[in-house]
C-alpha cells in the first residue's frame, strides 16, 4: 500500500491479503478467510466501496464478539431435484455461494431450472458477486435477500423491513452480463453509513427520524428508519422479499433478526433464495441460443438512446480501470481496522503510508 496526496492507495491484491489477514487473526478459518477477502477485493475493484473494505470491520466484529462461526462449515441438503438447502452453519455469505454455486448450476442445466435455499447465514456483501458467474457460464439468476429491521414501511416510521435486496442476471455472449442489484431501501445502508464517516449530508427521502420526520442528518436517519424507493411500490416489493427469503425458506424475519442480534455492527443473520434458469430450456426453437440472441435486440436498443446506459456499465468501466491499477482507501478506516487489528495485522498496517508515516508497501 502507498500513501498518495495524503490518501492511502492499495493494489487489490495488497487488499486480499490484508483482509485474509485479519480474518484468520479475527479466529476466522483460511476457507471463510479468503471467500470473504475475494468478495471485498471485488467490490474494490467495481467501485462498490459500500461493500468493499469498509465492510470488514463489521466482519472482524462479527466474529470478536462469537455472532459469527468462524470455522464454519456449510452442508448442503438435496429438498427435491431442483431444490438445495445450504446450511451456512453460522458463517459467512461468501463462503456459503462459493460451495453451492457449482451444484445449483449442474441443477438447473440438467432440469432446466434450479433454486437454493440459504439459511444460518450472515450476509455483508452485494449481491451482483454470487450471481455475475452463475451468468458468466450462460445462466439466468434471481436473488432475494432479507436482513435485520431497519426500513420503514410506506407511511410508517417503525422499521420493519431490512434494505431486503434483489438482483437480476441475464448471461450475454461476448460481453459482460447484464446484472441489476439494488436494495428496496431508497439506499443501501452502507451508503448512509459512507456519508456518516465522511461528514457528509444524505438527500431528503433516504430516512427519517425516530418520530418519522424527513432528515439530511445520517446519524439521526440510522437511529430512526430508512424508507422503502417508489413508496408503496417498493414497499410492496419489500414485503415479497421478506416473505420469499424468511417464511418460504424457514428463516427468521427481518424483525426477528434484529431481536437476536447482539449490536455488534457486524452482519445481520438472513435468509436467501436463488432461483437459477437454463435460457436454452425455455423454448422450443431449433437454436439452443435464440434466446440469448433474441435479448441483444432489446439491448441494442436500450444502448442507442444517447446518454443511456445499462445497469452495470458503470461497475464494468470502473472493473477495467482498477484491475491493474490502485484503488483508494480511506485513512479513517485504516486506523478503524488497527483498532480491531491482532498483533500480526497490527504488524501488516505499520506498513501502510498514512500521513506523516512515510511510504510502506504490503508484499504480495
Amino acid at each position: 500500500m502507498y500513501a498518495m496526496d495524503g490518501k492511502v492507495s492499495a493494489s487489490l491484491g495488497d487488499i486480499e491479503a490484508l483482509a485474509i489477514q485479519c480474518l484468520v487473526e479475527a479466529g476466522a478459518s483460511q476457507a471463510q478467510a479468503t471467500a470473504v477477502a475475494r468478495n471485498i477485493a471485488a467490490c474494490e475493484r467495481d467501485d462498490c466501496k459500500s461493500h468493499g473494505l469498509f465492510r470488514l470491520p463489521g466482519y472482524l466484529k462479527s466474529l470478536l464478539s462469537g455472532k459469527v462461526t468462524g470455522d464454519a462449515r456449510p452442508v448442503i441438503r438435496e429438498l427435491t431435484p431442483i431444490i438445495v438447502h445450504l446450511d451456512a452453519a453460522g458463517g459467512f455469505a461468501p463462503l456459503a455461494h462459493e460451495v453451492a454455486c457449482e451444484d445449483i448450476a449442474k441443477r438447473a442445466r440438467r432440469f432446466g431450472m434450479a433454486a437454493l435455499t440459504i439459511t444460518n447465514c450472515y450476509h455483508f456483501t452485494a449481491l451482483w458477486t454470487e450471481l455475475e458467474p452463475l451468468a458468466a457460464t450462460g445462466l439466468v439468476a434471481f436473488a432475494f435477500r432479507n436482513g435485520i429491521s431497519r426500513v420503514a414501511q410506506h407511511g410508517g416510521r417503525t422499521p420493519v423491513f431490512g434494505t431486503n435486496p434483489m438482483a437480476f442476471a441475464w448471461p450475454r455472449r461476448g460481453k459482460p452480463p447484464f446484472i441489476f442489484d439494488f436494495a428496496t431501501s431508497e439506499i443501501a445502508r452502507g451508503e448512509i453509513q459512507l456519508r456518516q464517516r465522511n461528514g457528509e449530508s444524505i438527500p431528503l427521502g433516504w430516512a427519517v427520524d425516530k418520530e418519522g420526520q424527513p432528515t439530511t442528518d445520517p446519524a439521526i436517519g440510522l437511529a430512526g428508519a430508512q424508507l422503502t424507493f417508489g413508496g408503496h411500490k417498493g414497499s410492496a416489493l419489500a414485503t415479497m422479499i421478506e416473505l420469499l427469503s424468511g417464511p418460504l425458506i424457514g428463516e427468521m424475519l427481518s424483525s426477528e433478526a434484529l431481536r437476536a442480534d447482539n449490536g455488534d455492527g457486524g452482519p445481520p443473520r438472513g435468509g436467501e433464495l436463488l432461483i437459477v434458469l437454463d435460457p436454452t430450456r425455455f423454448h422450443d426453437h431449433a437454436k439452443p441460443e435464440a434466446a440469448i440472441d433474441h435479448a441483444e435486440v432489446l439491448f441494442e436498443q436500450l444502448q442507442s438512446d444517447p446518454g443511456a446506459r445499462l445497469a452495470g456499465d458503470r461497475r464494468y468501466a470502473a472493473r477495467a480501470r482498477n484491475s491493474a491499477g490502485l484503488v483508494t482507501i480511506s485513512p479513517k478506516l485504516i486506523e478503524e481496522l488497527r483498532g480491531l487489528a491482532g498483533p500480526r495485522t497490527k504488524a501488516m498496517l505499520d506498513m501502510i503510508a498514512l500521513p506523516g508515516r512515510g511510504a510502506g508497501q504490503i508484499a504480495p
